[in-house]
């Protein structure tokens, strides 16, 4: 029998915030929010998988879809951090904290590739692209998200 997923209704309310350390990894409470939200058939207009999700399966070595299998199967946010520290490359305390700092200071503004993108979204809720990491830019558009469907 196939357990039921529950978790945040992301069409309601947003993820956690890729600042949230969760064993101390950025972006991860985030992702799981985002996975069980798809999981549970309610992840409104956010994406699994997406680019940010990708920063952190990256560095760890290890797949969305063998993060998806773990989700699907229940697990805790304390069994995905143990999964996670398990799986794919090992990584000291200290290149976790590392890379935590160095994906939430960064800005897709210094993306080529990226840049026009992000300094139209970030100008669009009144943000300075060149002053905007892009875990700010996260934020601002989950607050204002949210706060169009409350008006």
């Amino acid at each position: 029998m196939k357990k039921k997923i529950t978790g945040r209704d992301l069409a309601k309310e947003a993820p956690r915030s890729p600042r949230i350390r969760v064993g101390g990894y950025a972006i991860l409470g985030r992702t799981i929010d985002k996975c069980r939200a798809l999981v549970a058939g309610n992840i409104g207009e956010y994406h699994f998988d997406c680019a940010l999700d990708n920063m952190l399966f990256g560095f760890k070595g290890v797949t969305a879809t063998d993060f998806k299998a773990q989700i699907e199967q229940g697990a805790s946010d304390q069994e995905i951090i143990e999964w996670l520290n398990q799986s794919g490359e090992k990584k000291t305390t200290a290149a976790i904290e590392r890379w935590s700092e160095e994906v939430e200071t960064s800005s897709l503004y210094h993306h080529p590739e990226k840049r026009e993108f992000f300094s139209e979204a970030a100008t669009k809720l009144g943000l300075d692209p060149a002053k905007t990491t892009t875990f700010d830019w996260l934020e601002a558009d989950d607050n204002a998200s949210y706060q169009r469907k409350a008006a």
